[in-house]
């Protein structure tokens, strides 16, 4: 327990530092709309971790942790669909509603359900992309325009 109470949530507790004119730093609580910009960030973030983390030249594409927990049988596939799960509670948070989540559940449960075949699961994990997918949702859902995840490629000419 902790002084501000057992009814806080971390994110309450965690302070912005900024300077002050004297150059010493003070702390302010952090408002609503400061904890819905982090989580835009960290869906961001993570969304670019699992599924487009390493552009692949013999692919066309880029993965990410997505693909290479698919490797792993059962307990990867288990393992990124608990991080999409992850996902779909930041959307909650962030004002998805129900269908919008039963949608995104969706997207994960046929990256589950394919990502379990043995070989053609695995390269269908490269080319779905269900956080991807459940991201734009999202963005669209919510008014932002959708936010590319990858940096462009450059264009390489031969």
């Amino acid at each position: 327990m902790t002084a501000s109470g057992p009814t806080s949530s971390r994110m309450d507790r965690i302070r912005v530092s900024r300077s002050g004119p004297s150059g010493t730093s003070s702390r302010r609580p952090l408002t609503a709309s400061d904890r819905k910009q982090l989580a835009r960030e960290r869906l961001v973030v993570l969304t670019r971790l699992m599924d487009e983390a390493v552009h692949v030249p013999m692919l066309g594409t880029r993965v990410g942790l997505d693909a290479l927990l698919g490797l792993v049988p059962v307990a990867g596939d288990l393992v990124s669909a608990g991080i999409g799960l992850y996902i779909v509670a930041q959307a909650r948070e962030l004002g998805a509603s129900r269908w919008l989540q039963a949608r995104m559940i969706g997207n994960l449960l046929v990256d589950v359900a394919v990502g379990a075949v043995p070989i053609a699961g695995d390269l269908a994990d490269i080319y779905f992309k269900a956080n991807r997918r459940n991201l734009k949702l999202l963005q669209d859902a919510i008014g932002e325009p959708y936010i590319e995840v990858a940096e462009p490629l450059p264009v390489r000419r031969c």
